[in-house]
């Protein structure tokens, strides 16, 4: 009985606090030595946190009872809390410095107040035949439609050029619905804000179409034209750039699979760390050195591109729309689709705008509207307007996907179907 009376003292540890170190047992009426001795009012009212709630870790346990049974270790649990919005300030006022610390209790009390044995590690995410074949298909088939294009005349060439887009196109569709560049979100743990948001497809077409059909289209603005359409050939009086397309449709392949390598790799550090700062810094490097091979890649592929068709490669201009639109993927498929809709509308907005201050200068008292899009152009060339446009929108989400994709809970696991 002393040791009864050792925890009636004022100022001993409680429950709460036991099960935090691991060296309790689960609050009871008796334990092996007999009955526990009733608390006084006193004692009550000293060990009663606010609210009203005798284990508010409990009740948190019980809220996400699913995450805590699952759970294979306490990051994960961390991470989950993450992503329901639970933060270090949350953490506080269950008497936890961080939201790590507060996942330890939760874990190291789940095996004594839950019935349920922990399932085994989560594996990470396999290679499937499927989904390869998919991000190939859109590369294979830009390629022939290319060579359509430069096999046919006339109306025959528009056919060839249509059916190609569209084949491209549903091709693409298929490829972000599996694999690595899908969607993910809808059964990881907690809410994505913005979900709504992420119908980037308009301004993804866009963006393309610029790079395929925009220089030309703002060089012949700029002497006065357009004085016809496009033939489909790039020696054209408007010109069309074809090896950054095919580039960007090969490239598809490539981001599925450092975008694949990025989930499996944070996958283990999410089960090798610590805590939530620890994991952030191992993800960084990987996040960044994922996204340079990506762009190693794209450029093997833009330099084959450039030699196949006879074209000039326009590296800058295409490396920054395949960074673009690479982050904007990337950060679609972990859930956080509210940034790469806002970033995409406002560049294709840019662009647009660029023409549209061109052919609106042609109105009488308005030829200073062309002024900055036609300085721009005589020092860099055509190229230089989708080049920064792109190149500063990429930076904003690369930055941005530093934030958002370090955090535990982007990588956590899907929750099992129920």
């Amino acid at each position: 009985m002393s040791g009864l009376g050792e925890l009636d003292r004022p100022g001993a540890p409680t429950g709460a606090a036991l099960d935090r170190t691991g060296s309790g047992k689960p609050e009871s009426a008796c334990d092996s030595t007999g009955p526990r001795k009733p608390e006084s009012g006193a004692d009550r009212a000293a060990s009663t946190p606010r609210r009203g709630a005798a284990d508010p870790v409990k009740a948190l346990m019980h809220r996400h009872r699913e995450l805590c049974e699952r759970a294979v270790d306490p990051l994960e649990i961390a991470a989950g809390l993450e992503a329901h919005g639970i933060t270090d300030r949350t953490a506080a006022r269950f008497r936890h410095r961080d939201v790590f610390s507060l996942a330890e209790e939760m874990y190291a009390r789940v095996s004594r107040d839950g019935d349920t044995p922990l399932p085994a590690p989560p594996a990470a995410p396999r290679v499937r035949a499927d989904w390869v074949l998919l991000t190939l298909l859109p590369g294979a088939l830009c390629a022939a439609a290319i060579a359509a294009v430069h096999l046919t005349q006339g109306r025959s060439r528009l056919f060839a050029a249509a059916a190609g887009a569209l084949a491209m196109a549903l091709a693409l569709r298929a490829a972000l619905r599996r694999g690595p560049l899908s969607r993910t979100d809808t059964d990881r743990p907690g809410p994505r804000p913005g979900a709504a948001s992420g119908r980037t497809t308009p301004w993804t077409v866009w963006l393309v179409a610029y790079a395929l059909l925009g220089n030309g289209l703002l060089d012949n603005a700029l002497a006065g034209g357009p004085d016809t359409l496009p033939t489909g050939t790039a020696d054209s009086t408007w010109p069309l750039t074809a090896a950054p397309v095919l580039a960007l449709a090969l490239a598809c392949a490539p981001a599925a699979w450092t975008a694949h390598l990025l989930t499996a790799r944070a996958r283990r550090k999410l089960a090798a760390s610590r805590g939530l700062e620890d994991f952030a810094a191992a993800v960084r490097p990987l996040l960044a050195g994922t996204f340079v091979l990506f762009l190693c890649a794209l450029a093997a592929l833009l330099t084959l591109s450039s030699a196949v068709l006879g074209e000039p490669a326009a590296y800058p201009q295409a490396l920054a729309l395949g960074a673009l639109l690479f982050l904007a993927r990337l950060l679609t498929t972990h859930g956080f689709t509210y940034a790469p809709a806002v970033v995409l509308t406002a560049t294709a907005t840019v662009e647009a705008a660029a023409l549209a201050t061109v052919f609106a200068s042609r109105l009488p008292g308005f030829g200073f509207l062309a002024t900055p899009v036609e300085t721009l152009v005589t020092t860099w060339g055509a190229d230089s307007v989708p080049t920064l446009t792109c190149g500063a929108a990429a930076l904003a989400l690369l930055v941005h996907a530093t934030r958002k994709l370090t955090r535990a809970s982007a990588h956590a696991p899907p929750e099992p179907a129920r």
